[in-house]
């Protein structure tokens, strides 16, 4: 698998930082971007679990990976962790902001307090990370740079409307980044 990730597309020499990179798909996406030859900063709460990461990734694709402990709900963390990803390898080229949580309730159910933790986790730590690494990416050269974002798109569920809400804002976001920033985002 190695290979032929690696021939359809190469990242040598580039930095991914993976918000919620230790489990499930934000760690298959830091995986996959291993696999094709970045460097990986895996960003997340349980220091664990992330140390667990760390070692597979590295052990498997041979790549330079450093854990990063963050709680994407507190601003100053946020900006600590791409300081940590900055001072381990001078440069960020690509941000998966892949953190989340899905409170399943129906609306009728869901109480304030939970829709805003959702919006928070999912939405607005996304764009705190998008205006932290923003910077560095302009800086290295606009068009040598990448940012993407790829969100799974909800079709709607009764029980997870603010998870619904709040990525659906993460794709408007990332349209809006797009237009604002054309330089260091591809389309």
């Amino acid at each position: 698998m190695k290979d032929s990730i690696k021939n359809l597309f190469s990242l040598d020499g580039k930095v991914a930082l993976v918000t919620g990179g230790n489990g499930g798909i934000g760690k298959g996406i830091a995986r996959g971007l291993a696999g094709a030859g970045a460097d990986i900063v895996i960003a997340a709460r349980n220091e664990a679990k992330t140390a667990a990461a760390v070692r597979e990734i590295k052990e498997e694709f041979g790549v330079k990976v450093v854990g990063v402990r963050v709680d994407v709900r507190q601003e100053p963390q946020i900006h600590a962790m791409v300081k940590k990803a900055l001072d381990s390898f001078k440069q960020i080229d690509i941000l998966v902001s892949n953190a989340g949580i899905a409170i399943h309730k129906i609306p009728e159910e869901m109480s304030t307090a939970e829709w805003d933790e959702n919006i928070e986790v999912n939405l607005r730590s996304f764009f705190i990370a998008a205006k932290a690494v923003y910077p560095v990416m302009k800086k290295s050269g606009g068009e040598r740079s990448s940012a993407s974002a790829r969100c799974l798109h909800s079709f709607g569920s009764e029980a997870l409307p603010a998870y619904g809400a709040s990525k659906g804002g993460i794709v408007q976001l990332t349209r809006s980044l797009a237009v604002g920033w054309p330089t260091i985002i591809s389309r």
